[in-house]
């Protein structure tokens, strides 16, 4: 059966990914700083022939590769909460987001999907991490499913055991408070086995892979 995965998932020392609250000029409520340290094109690898290749670029480079759709919260798309007002919102992406793929947004209030010349759509849901993964992999046509994120979200999959992948990378800085990683996730560890790499940059690098049984 076709993955379920997370990449280039950045994850400060004291073992946060958000801020708590998401505005329009904080898009990651003052987590930033987990990024302004280091060229955030590390996350979706070499994508220009300008870049050079370096450790981080190779290791993130598997970001698209065999996906075939994203799920994510309705923090990661934008700003906003209750019911959809503004009906303009396309996401923080322009008119070309970088998934090109089918992406479900994890949202309590309904709103019509979104589509784009590239590739993305947004399909909006309220459903349960199973339901959700299922509508995505319907989506993905037979293809892995990645989850962006945020940190809560990634939690919800993680508690219901249906995470099989995850590229993890800590980053060298305190942010002191935010959205936990880890909350109500102890012994998750146990689930995989876990190799870790530090670049010359300072990132550390953290593959977990579902250990399979049987």
């Amino acid at each position: 059966m076709a993955k379920l995965r997370v990449h280039g998932f950045h994850v400060s020392l004291d073992g946060y990914s958000a801020g708590e609250t998401i505005t329009m000029e904080a898009p990651m409520g003052g987590a930033e700083k987990m990024f302004t340290r280091y060229d955030g094109r590390v996350i979706h690898g070499v994508h220009a022939v300008d870049d050079p290749i370096t450790v981080d670029r190779a290791l993130t480079s598997t970001w698209s590769q065999g996906i075939g759709a994203e799920i994510m919260g309705r923090g990661k798309f934008g700003p906003q909460t209750g019911e959809w007002t503004d009906d303009e919102w396309r996401g923080w992406w322009g008119d070309e987001p970088p998934f090109r793929t089918p992406v479900v947004v994890l949202t309590h209030h309904r709103r019509d999907p979104i589509h784009f010349g590239n590739g993305t759509s947004f399909h909006f849901l309220d459903a349960t991490p199973e339901d959700a993964l299922a509508r995505a992999r319907e989506l993905a046509d037979g293809a892995d499913v990645r989850i962006g994120g945020g940190p809560s979200t990634i939690r919800q999959f993680l508690a219901a055991d249906l995470v099989d992948f995850m590229h993890l990378v800590t980053v060298p800085v305190v942010l002191g408070g935010g959205v936990s990683m880890w909350e109500g996730l102890a012994d998750v560890q146990d689930r995989f086995s876990v190799e870790s790499v530090t670049s010359a940059s300072g990132l550390t690098h953290n593959f977990w892979n579902r250990v399979t049984t049987g």
